[in-house]
């Protein structure tokens, strides 16, 4: 079952008063009035996908209600929400909605992922490939993105319908060229930056236009939200490569390490590869290329020792900068504000990083 919402905003809470190493500039109320307002948003998007369990054949309900009840940080919708921010204590139906759609399209994702990643842990449980097997999973993966263009078809616009499409094209896309790469492509920056940007950023993106077109917000709001997602989906995807290497698994909630055992190359290991010697190079690319993974905690001490973490941290508070710079000139708008307290949340979980 997943946590209830206020099990979820407790933990967050708790996580920001009890730190008292990190030296971020985050203000820790600021932040817990954050989610605490959001609150009753969460709670409708549990409430409706509960209930979209029933849409599904009765023959696969408890499978699909696995992967609904799984819980996680829920960042997409959160976007949505704030996105859409008209400083209501209650929540709009339609963002309701495309929260939903959108945390169903990236369950899908997160399915198939650790089909792919061989992965046995996702948000502290058992991913649904260890629990249903892969074959299974397969087609459940393929079952929620079914349903979330079905349910996005029910808006009154077709921009929503057209767009979750499109958007759930190129994140399989960029998934599709990330398998690609580990069949032995020559690693490169530039063809990272675009699987990211395909894989990750595109719905960050999608979260936070439709959520301030649904709101009726300002074309000029709407484009640099949509932009701020971006630069926030590329920065959120290299924390998440970068926890790969540097997190515990106890705190980040998955099975760690799965990248480069499976041969991906993000960016800690561009890095590593830059850094390293020409006989080091040729070692981490066959340890990445044949999926050995006994090598992993040396490759990992090479990274500390090379400053690799720094270097990386540093690009993602570039790319969280460049996302806040979008929304500077919209501060007057609660939706504006509201999205540039989630973005410190990233900055803190970046510094919490460098200290786990």
């Amino acid at each position: 079952m997943a946590k209830p919402v206020e099990t979820r905003i407790s933990a967050v809470t708790i996580m920001l008063a009890s730190d008292k190493a990190s030296q971020t500039t985050v203000d820790r109320e600021d932040l817990s009035a954050l989610f605490a307002r959001l609150a009753p948003h969460f709670a409708a998007l549990d409430r409706f996908l509960t209930k979209q369990v029933v849409n599904f054949e009765p023959e696969i309900h408890n499978l699909v209600s696995y992967c609904l009840q799984s819980g996680g940080k829920r960042i997409r919708p959160a976007l949505v929400f704030l996105a859409g921010w008209k400083g209501e204590d209650e929540p709009l139906d339609e963002l309701v909605r495309l929260a939903a759609v959108i945390e169903m399209v990236h369950l899908a994702t997160l399915v198939h992922d650790d089909i792919m990643d061989e992965a046995s842990l996702r948000r502290n449980r058992s991913t649904a490939a260890k629990q249903f097997g892969p074959n299974t999973s397969v087609l459940l993966g393929d079952a929620l993105f079914a349903q979330a263009v079905s349910i996005a078809t029910q808006f009154p616009t077709t921009i929503v319908c057209r767009h979750v499409s499109e958007s759930t094209r190129k994140v399989c896309a960029g998934e599709i060229m990330q398998t690609l790469e580990q069949r032995g492509g020559q690693p490169s920056l530039d063809t990272y930056h675009r699987i990211i940007d395909l894989k990750t950023a595109e719905l960050f993106f999608l979260s936070c236009y439709l959520g301030a077109i649904l709101a009726d917000s300002p074309m000029e709001f709407t484009d640099a939200a949509g932009a701020f997602g971006r630069h926030l989906g590329v920065a959120y995807q290299i924390y998440d490569d970068l926890a790969d290497f540097f997190g515990k698994e106890d705190q980040i909630g998955k099975t760690l390490g799965t990248d480069f055992a499976n041969g991906k190359c993000t960016l800690p290991t561009l890095v590593l590869l830059q850094r390293s010697s020409e006989r080091e190079i040729a070692a981490i690319l066959e340890d990445l290329r044949s999926g050995r993974g006994d090598h992993f905690e040396a490759h990992v001490a090479q990274m500390g020792k090379l400053g690799v973490f720094d270097c990386v941290s540093k690009t993602i508070s570039q790319e969280i900068e460049k996302a806040e710079i979008l929304l500077k000139p919209h501060f007057e708008l609660p939706a504006a504000r509201e999205l540039l307290r989630l973005s410190r949340l990233l900055r803190y979980q970046l510094e919490s990083l460098r200290i786990c």
